[in-house]
């Protein structure tokens, strides 16, 4: 199953640094698409550009998982769980989606197929990223068996 990470934004500094460290532990499973929308649009604007991008990047063959403050809680296992569900299921195309500062439209909540909370913090951008790039490795290490993740 291909992973992809389409996220609003440019990352640079220390969460790069970090991201990139997930990614070459991932070991090339994860494929992270930036997309940026002109600065100079009011939030209303930007928001709905910034949506144009999102969809217009997603395939029919998508299986999108919005994280949104309104989503899902999970537990690591609830996710190692829910990804090995979506692969048995058959889904080629997982597509995990972090949208801009303004949230995203409802369009693009309506396109996904699971929208997912990391908690009910309101988080930066820059942090949801490498947060979600280690709880993908902590799922990966977890449906291998590895002494990574402690309960």
């Amino acid at each position: 199953m291909k992973i992809i990470l389409l996220a609003i934004g440019k990352i640079r500094g220390a969460e790069a640094d970090w991201c990139d460290e997930y990614a070459k532990r991932l070991r090339g499973s994860l494929t992270i698409k930036e997309m940026t929308a002109s600065k100079s649009l009011p939030a209303g604007a930007n928001q709905k550009a910034e949506a144009e991008l999102i969809l217009k990047a997603l395939t029919p063959k998508s299986f999108v998982v919005l994280l949104d403050e309104h989503g899902k809680d999970m537990t690591s296992y609830d996710l190692t769980s829910h990804i090995a569900q979506w692969q048995k299921q058959g889904v080629e195309e997982l597509v995990f989606v972090i949208g801009g500062a303004d949230g995203v439209t409802s369009d693009v909540k309506k396109r996904a197929n699971f929208t997912w909370a990391l908690g009910r913090l309101t988080w930066p951008h820059r942090l949801v990223r490498v947060m979600l790039m280690e709880q993908l490795y902590r799922a990966q290490q977890i449906k291998n068996g590895h002494p990574y993740h402690r309960e």
